[in-house]
Order: C-alpha cells, then sequence, then structure tokens
C-alpha cells in the first residue's frame, strides 16, 4: 500500500511477447497490484486469460494478483483462482443467482472478496452484501475491452459509493477500472477512490514504469 493510493496495471494492455520485462519495470516503479482480466465471452464479448496467467505472473511478480472476473457463473472459478495464487478476486453481481454465497467461499479460499458494479448497476446491488465485500469495483466503462474512454459521470457514482461505504462503517477497497490515464485519475481519486486500475495508460506509454510513478503524482503522491 502506497499512502493509501494503489496502482493496479492492467496486463491486458502489456505487450505479452515482453510480459516479464514490463511486469519488472512497473513493479520497481512501485506497482502494487497487478490486475488480470478474465473474460469469456458470454459476460463480455471477449476472451482473455484464466487461471493459467495467473500462476504465470506469480512465477515473474511478488506483486498481489488482483483478478476481475468478467464471466458468468463466476463461482465455477474462484478454486482455480485460488490454487494459481490470485490475492483478490471479484465478479459481477449479475453473473451468479447467489452473490453473498459466492463472496464467502472466496473468503474462504483465503482471497480478499470484491463486487463489480457496471455503469449501469446500481450501488444497492452492492449495499445488501457489504458486509461480505472487501472490495469494491466502480467500472468506469462499460466492461469489456480495453482503450475505452472514462464515463465523466462516474465521479459522482465514486462519491455516492465513498459515502455508501463510510455511512456503513466499511474500510474497504474502493477500486476504479476503465479510462483511467493522467486526465481522469485526480477526478476519481479526489471522488473518493483509492485504487486505480490502468491498462493502456500505463503499458501503451514509451516507459510503463514511469507512468506508474506519473498517476501516483496526479493523485497528490510524491514517492
Amino acid at each position: 500500500m502506497s499512502r493509501g493510493v494503489r496502482i493496479a496495471p492492467s496486463v491486458l494492455s502489456a505487450d505479452l511477447t515482453r510480459l516479464a520485462e514490463q511486469v519488472d519495470q512497473v513493479t520497481k516503479a512501485g506497482a502494487d497490484w497487478l490486475h488480470v482480466d478474465v473474460m469469456d465471452g458470454r459476460f463480455v464479448p471477449n476472451l482473455t486469460f484464466g487461471a493459467n496467467m495467473v500462476a504465470a505472473l506469480k512465477t515473474v511478480s511478488t506483486l498481489p494478483i488482483d483478478v476481475h472476473l468478467m464471466v458468468v457463473e463466476p463461482e465455477h472459478y474462484i478454486a482455480p483462482m485460488a490454487d494459481a495464487g490470485a490475492a483478490n478476486l471479484t465478479f459481477h453481481p449479475e453473473a451468479t443467482i447467489h452473490v453473498q454465497r459466492q463472496l464467502a467461499a472466496i473468503r474462504q479460499r483465503g482471497m480478499k472478496a470484491g463486487l463489480a458494479l457496471n455503469p449501469g448497476t446500481p450501488l444497492g446491488r452492492a449495499e445488501e452484501v457489504l458486509d461480505d465485500v472487501d472490495l469494491l469495483l466502480i467500472m468506469t466503462v462499460n466492461p469489456g475491452f480495453g482503450g475505452q474512454s472514462y464515463i465523466p459521470s462516474s465521479d459522482r457514482k465514486i462519491e455516492r459509493a465513498k459515502a455508501m461505504l463510510s455511512s456503513r462503517g466499511r474500510d474497504v477497497y474502493l477500486e476504479v477500472d476503465g479510462g483511467i490515464g493522467l486526465d481522469t485519475i485526480a477526478a476519481a481519486h479526489a471522488a473518493g477512490a483509492d485504487t486505480f486500475v490502468a491498462g493502456q495508460a500505463v503499458f501503451g506509454a514509451n516507459d510503463p514504469g514511469a507512468r506508474v510513478k506519473d498517476l501516483r503524482r496526479r493523485c497528490g503522491v510524491t514517492a
């Protein structure tokens, strides 16, 4: 943890032919987590990684692996992701019938349990199970593809999410994902977010490590 701000580069945007090198760059620059997007082609119209990517990252990095499941029936992924070494496992409430059961199962396997809310998903979907949540992920784009633009109204949703967490006395990670870059991270941080997934903004830069530091500085953190 770095003074209340966590930067989580998303390997979805990394050059997979240079993955170990780029992971080393962002690790040395002070990245806090590595973010892995898992898509099944059903919940979102794209296919990406599975537990094998998490296992591979564990061989080249000591950073916690933050996994975002954009899949139908995330319950089938809990054991494989735990076995692969994931630290956090986040899913969408629309993707499973028994949301609380899956949150509890994730915790039972030693991972932090996260719930992800799409731009059109109300905060109430999380409020009902907030006592079982370690991480709340506010999607600031519609999920499924990297490189999208930040939805400006997301700032107000982040503010309301922060207020909801504070009113319930829940000290959980408030993560944002989608369009996070040098021009958007400061507003998201000011709205209350403390954890930032950045893909293209980091790995699309000439120097991914320097970009991690730049993003942190935009949040008012200088080291």
